[in-house]
């Protein structure tokens, strides 16, 4: 039996080769990048089809984009309740571009796109129950149902328009990370 690492991961068995980790970190940072440049637009945002994207080629192993992701948005903006909210609601949509890869119509990723961002209210409220009850939760997520819009219609639009050419981009640097073109 080989020996478990600090993380109790067997240590003989590999999880990300280094090019993985490279790319996650870089696909984690274009990640942030991207959000940071839209954040002026309230609500629209293209972690959610970036993450979508990155579940249908890379599967699962997208948490770990999730995860620097969110260490980021730690040490850019501090730790809130939002922090919480992403540990747990960004696993979403990796698990959906994981169940989902077989399908490259770009209607359906626009409508599971659209879906998450209406809900995101919803699946926020959780933690709002656990940090002051259901008024305070129900309240929080009423409230925030137009932003919920804005975000399903944000999306939307961004899955319709953006899902296929990404995905297109991002096997192709999977399969060919040198970006060369053979001969």
């Amino acid at each position: 039996m080989a020996t478990a690492s600090v993380w109790c991961i067997p240590l003989g068995k590999k999880i990300l080769t280094v090019r993985e980790v490279t790319t996650f970190g870089v696909l984690a940072a274009l990640t942030f990048g991207a959000k940071f440049a839209m954040s002026a637009l309230p609500n629209i945002e293209p972690v959610t089809l970036f993450l979508l994207v990155f579940g249908a080629v890379y599967g699962l192993k997208s948490l770990f984009i999730v995860y620097v992701y969110v260490m980021a948005e730690i040490l850019c903006y501090g730790i809130n309740t939002w922090n919480i909210y992403y540990l747990y609601i960004w696993i979403i949509p990796v698990a959906a571009g994981t169940l989902l890869r077989r399908w490259n119509n770009p209607w359906i990723w626009a409508v599971v796109s659209g879906a998450y961002g209406l809900m995101f209210g919803a699946l926020c409220a959780l933690v709002d129950l656990c940090i002051g009850g259901p008024g305070y939760a129900i309240s929080k997520w009423v409230t925030g149902i137009p932003f919920d819009v804005t975000h399903c219609a944000g999306n939307f639009v961004l899955a319709l328009l953006l899902f296929v050419p990404l995905r297109a981009l991002i096997q192709r640097l999977a399969h060919n990370p040198s970006g060369r073109h053979s001969s």
